[in-house]
């Protein structure tokens, strides 16, 4: 549950603030961009999405402290992450459900309805825009895929991070996997390991259901 929340507060959430700078990268590699505009383009193209990914967290030792796989569904403005073990984050596009399965607690707050605000679906699209210097670090091969490196700094030198890796699978032109260094020397590497555009996903899949966890404490921050 700490892994997930690190990760999806740091990517999902503290880009939020980026925007409200006003600054733009004085300049950006054009091969990176076009690679991250064709990813971006691609995803576009989904009408709803479902992922599976796994999410690793490691200290600057490189030591794993905390390894989970788990599920991401998309549409539209709505989400929902599922870890296994029984971690939930619900978004319907205007709240917020954060299910803490070993509290049997849930959290609610509201989504922020303006363009800054992060989500996993700006995640595979277009989150790199604005704020960030990126350049092409080259290909590697991953079994067998081909997959590009892009380095991505932000411009705002007092978030927590200070770079942000995206491996684009070349072929397929989707993200393969986002790692993020912490200024305190932790990494955290989001791997997508299966991507359907074409899921068939219902609204009320992005609603937590109170009836489906009994005896869950909501504390409602809204």
């Amino acid at each position: 549950m700490k892994a997930v929340l690190l990760f999806f507060s740091t990517i999902l959430t503290a880009l939020v603030g980026f925007s409200q700078t006003g600054d733009k990268p004085v300049s950006s590699d054009p091969a990176a961009k076009k690679i991250l505009d064709e990813v971006s383009a691609k995803f576009k193209t989904y009408k709803a999405v479902q992922a599976a990914f796994v999410l690793k967290n490691e200290d600057s030792k490189g030591k794993v402290l905390d390894t989970k796989k788990g599920t991401v569904s998309m549409k539209g403005s709505k989400y929902k992450v599922s870890l296994v073990g029984g971690a939930e984050i619900f978004c319907d596009g205007a709240n917020v459900w954060t299910f803490d399965k070993s509290s049997n607690e849930v959290t609610i707050t509201k989504l922020e309805g303006s363009a800054s605000m992060i989500t996993p679906t700006k995640l595979f699209t277009n989150f790199y825009d604005k704020d960030f210097l990126y350049k092409l670090n080259g290909e590697k091969k991953e079994g067998n895929k081909t997959l590009v490196e892009i380095e991505m700094t932000p411009v705002d030198k007092t978030k927590p991070f200070h770079k942000v890796f995206v491996l684009v699978d070349k072929t397929a032109k989707t993200i393969y996997s986002t790692r993020v260094l912490d200024k305190s020397g932790t990494k955290i590497t989001y791997t997508v390991t299966t991507l359907n555009g074409k899921a068939a996903l219902t609204d009320a899949l992005f609603v937590f259901d109170k009836s489906k966890y009994p005896g869950v404490e909501e504390v409602d921050l809204r």
